[in-house]
């Protein structure tokens, strides 16, 4: 079990997503940097769908009371266990009483903190993702108890390491796909959406991401359609939405452009401010 000393900004249990549901109007959900919460997981020989916790920009402090190995991945949020500073990817062991505390980001946006077997909290719909109306919490809170399995077993191995990617947390290109309605778009707008470098807007959460810059927009509504996270749709008035894991399951603005798995985790990596920039992929390969 895992105690909440301190619940940081914006923290809760994801795995990879709630499947099967976007009929009845269910979001996907899931971790926002998919990337940084598979490899974490992948460190501990989890399976890729174990739970972990998702942390952003302000970190928890969290206290054991049993043994465990855990792993840190995604942002930099200055890891401590018992005050002295850990490595994000890397095994660590953790002890009954052990308090494992994180600060505010430096690089970055969301960390994830995975723990061997998972973390152990209600399953709803087939999945542990925290979501409002779904789950009965849809985020941490001082004080709240998180259930996971007792590990004790000295032998492994510190060392294990996997190659890991850090530079998407960095980049600016944002690797894009053709939506359903970016051909209704005039040579023109296509040219801008694919050029300019976008901020992002204080909006931005893990429902969606918007983008400041207007983009000029001719479209009619569309008939109401399916969405996906990283769908971007383009509003009347010229606005960007590009959606993320907790979106609604359909939409009526024109779906012009459509992030890639990489992308999705990329952006979830980026705050209020930072620019993007759309590049157009073919079949997973850049477009020139």
């Amino acid at each position: 079990m895992i105690k909440v000393l301190k619940p940081g900004l914006f923290t809760t249990i994801q795995d990879l997503g709630r499947f099967g549901f976007q009929e009845f109007g269910v979001p996907y959900s899931g971790a926002m940097d998919v990337y940084a919460a598979k490899m974490a997981n992948a460190l501990l020989g989890n399976s890729q769908n174990d739970a972990v916790l998702e942390m952003t920009m302000l970190g928890p402090t969290l206290q054991f009371n049993c043994a465990t190995l855990i792993c840190v991945s995604g942002a930099d949020m200055q890891a401590k266990l018992n005050n002295k500073p850990i490595e994000a990817y890397k095994l660590v062991q953790v002890k009954a009483d052990d308090v494992l505390s994180f600060s505010s980001v430096k690089k970055g946006f969301r960390a994830y903190l995975a723990v061997k077997g998972g973390f152990q909290t209600e399953t709803v719909m087939q999945s542990r993702s925290m979501y409002q109306s779904i789950t009965e919490n849809h985020y941490l809170s001082e004080g709240d108890t998180l259930p996971i399995e007792s590990y004790n077993n000295q032998q492994y191995n510190p060392n294990a390491a996997l190659k890991v990617q850090h530079d998407y947390m960095g980049q600016s290109e944002i690797g894009v796909f053709k939506g359903p309605e970016f051909d209704l778009l005039t040579k023109a707008q296509q040219e801008r959406l694919l050029s300019f470098n976008f901020k992002i807007s204080k909006e931005n959460n893990r429902m969606a991401y918007q983008l400041n810059e207007p983009l000029e927009n001719t479209l009619e509504a569309i008939i109401t359609s399916p969405v996906l996270p990283g769908t971007v749709q383009l509003t009347p008035s010229g606005k960007l939405i590009v959606l993320m894991r907790d979106c609604q399951t359909t939409g009526g603005y024109p779906r012009v452009l459509q992030l890639s798995e990489a992308s999705i985790s990329a952006l979830s990596q980026k705050y209020t401010g930072q620019s993007v920039r759309f590049k157009l992929l073919v079949y997973g390969v850049r477009a020139e």
